[in-house]
């Protein structure tokens, strides 16, 4: 076959680059005049939903069925909202809560606010089945560690997104769950057999699938049981012998980053790129610190030159563009459909309307419900008087915005007057001899408020725990990870450390809710 002279545009179709500010740069503009066939938005990307809209709105002027793709989880992991914190629970309290139904609300609400932002394409949920409690990236991301919990909530967030006209993107696949390995740092094993994998990673996707999800993303995992050479981003036995044939997956196929480490490291960026395209992936997402003109140009130029020496089939090529401007036909007309009822809607005095970024009802609704209590002899009565907050900060998840806020001490002082807060860092801790002194000081003998994330994960974290509480077992310890072992003399579970999570919390302390499920221990 003679090779085709349109070229470059077929490979710049097939990217989604990041790119920095708030308002679109000259060579995004000139890109996607060019035949770019996305972009991909970050928190740095972000101020306000009027400040969104009219950067989408800038995107379309130069290409009107761009895809425009964000990563917003809706939980900790949020973009949108990155410098107030998700005002929903994030998946594992949905997960907790367990209603489907409310999941496909929040998705749904989550969808509206997206599409009236611009956006057509959500690199979420996150269908992992988060089965390894000291799984470093996954946690709360998670809806679970159960795989058919994990997949009635997937299914529920895609068919709640796409609702609402945004595409959802399962991801990671073939399931990240099971790994004590961040792939923004190194190539994580998932060393399951086939039939464990069947029966638990794949459950989700294949869940997904059925609720007519339009992307799923792939992980930077090695899966032995399939391809013991090549982690599956770029490997054709996962994502065309896999995903396409056996489960049967028609959408497209999008990668996590390009340029972690779990790929880049050993094959580069224009490495990764290519041999990606070649095992099946339709789109490559590049974010990070290559958020640039000459990253996007290199991987063009890759993807055009591997073409030319046979190294890509050109006939691969023409068909992850045509998934691309298939799914961004898809959101077009969706967007369209929904955006014409909504006028008819308005006309009529009908609800809904649409949601901004800054807040959402219904996700500060499901963190209420998502909040489960444990209490022993020592608990303290609700309301408490001016408590003494202690938040233990352990090392930041890559994936979550170092600017994006949690904790419950600034709501807490918002509902009780005269509250305290601290925070506290491993380095604060280091080296001290009696640690329960560090946190106890200033308490003063008040009501203290003990905040955690993932305390089984952190040993600095769990030994001032134990020592802080063999002092003061009436403590309220709150829990705003994983929940995995309950302390204190009131264990609050929040399964998130949302905004909204943070404030259920609160609420719940100072006496203004009641937990929806309220378990009460015997002192021992």
């Amino acid at each position: 076959m003679p090779i085709s002279g349109e070229l470059p545009e077929l490979a710049a179709t097939v990217l989604q680059p990041g790119f920095v500010g708030t308002t679109v740069p000259d060579w995004v503009r000139r890109r996607l005049a060019e035949g770019l066939g996305g972009v991909a938005l970050f928190a740095r990307n972000v101020e306000s939903g009027a400040q969104v809209a009219a950067l989408t709105a800038q995107l379309r002027a130069e290409r009107p069925d761009v895809i425009v793709a964000v990563d917003e989880e809706a939980g900790d992991v949020t973009r949108l909202e990155s410098r107030q914190g998700s005002s929903r629970p994030g998946n594992l309290g949905l997960g907790a809560v367990d209603d489907p139904e409310l999941t496909e609300a929040v998705a749904r609400d989550l969808g509206l606010e997206l599409a009236h932002a611009g956006i057509t394409l959500d690199y979420a949920p996150d269908t992992d089945v988060n089965n390894n409690p000291d799984n470093p990236i996954i946690g709360v991301r998670a809806f679970g560690a159960e795989p058919q919990l994990v997949a009635r909530h997937g299914a529920a967030w895609i068919r709640g997104l796409q609702d609402a006209g945004v595409a959802a993107c399962a991801k990671h696949f073939p399931g990240h769950g099971d790994t004590a390995v961040d792939s923004h740092h190194d190539v994580p094993v998932i060393g399951h057999d086939r039939a464990r994998l069947r029966e638990c990673e794949l459950v989700p996707f294949r869940a997904a699938v059925a609720a007519g999800v339009q992307s799923i993303m792939t992980g930077h995992l090695l899966v032995p049981a399939y391809d013991p050479e090549l982690p599956a981003t770029l490997s054709r036995r996962i994502l065309t012998g896999l995903l396409r044939e056996e489960l049967g997956f028609e959408g497209l196929i999008v990668t996590d980053g390009i340029e972690m480490q779990g790929v880049r490291r050993a094959y580069g960026l224009e490495g990764a790129t290519v041999r990606a395209l070649a095992a099946g992936a339709d789109a490559i997402c590049v974010g990070g610190d290559h958020a640039d003109e000459r990253t996007a140009v290199r991987l063009r130029d890759a993807i055009v030159a591997a073409v030319r020496a046979g190294d890509l089939p050109e006939e691969r090529l023409r068909d992850a563009a045509a998934r691309v401007r298939r799914l961004a036909a898809w959101t077009l007309e969706r967007q369209t459909a929904i955006g014409a009822r909504a006028v008819a809607d308005a006309a009529g005095s009908a609800v809904p309307g649409i949601a901004v970024i800054g807040g959402s009802a219904v996700g500060q609704a499901a963190a209420r419900r998502a909040v489960k209590v444990t209490t022993t002899g020592d608990a303290p009565a609700f309301p408490v008087v001016a408590p003494h907050v202690v938040e233990f900060a352990p090392p930041r998840n890559i994936a979550i915005g170092a600017e994006t806020p949690w904790g419950v001490g600034a709501p807490l002082s918002r509902l009780l007057p005269g509250t305290t807060a601290v925070r506290l860092g491993a380095d604060d801790l280091a080296g001290a001899s009696d640690p329960a002194a560090r946190v106890l000081d200033g308490s003063g003998g008040r009501p203290l408020v003990l905040v955690v994330r993932d305390a089984h994960r952190h040993s600095w974290i769990a030994d001032a725990l134990a020592r802080t509480l063999a002092v003061r077992p009436d403590a309220i310890v709150v829990e705003m990870g994983v929940p995995v072992a309950v302390s204190g003399g009131m264990h609050v579970a929040t399964y998130g450390a949302t905004r909204a999570c943070g404030q259920a919390a609160a609420e719940l302390i100072a006496g203004a809710a009641v937990p929806d499920r309220h378990q009460r221990a015997l002192a021992a």
